[in-house]
């Protein structure tokens, strides 16, 4: 008979105690703060958001490009879609910590 815990438990134990951290982490940084108007829109608009940042990012990496080349828009405009990319997830974590604090009831979602 194996000595250890089965599988499935052991594993979850793990996930309660990485999200356990995660949150510990999240309060030391002031994650149960009322959300910020800015924090508020981009919760909602996590998308818009990502554009929001996309398109500056995107002129800026074609603007201090060193060459003029078909090869530096390209190299600029995935800067600026990864940029957005990342942005967007932001936001929907940003989504999933006023959820979060609503259920709590530290904030009441005005």
């Amino acid at each position: 008979m194996p000595t250890g815990l089965p599988y499935p438990f052991a594993v979850a134990n793990l996930r309660r105690s990485l999200g356990d951290s995660f949150w510990a982490v999240d309060r030391l940084l002031g994650g149960q703060r009322r959300p910020t108007r800015s924090q508020k829109w981009a919760a909602r608009h996590p998308i818009s958001a990502g554009l929001c940042l996309a398109v500056p990012f995107a002129l800026l990496f074609l603007v201090v490009s060193p060459e003029r080349g078909i090869g530096s828009v390209l190299l600029a405009m995935l800067g600026g879609l990864i940029m957005g990319i990342i942005f967007t997830l932001v936001a929907g974590g940003e989504r999933l910590r006023q959820r979060r604090l609503k259920r709590l009831g530290i904030w009441d979602g005005s």
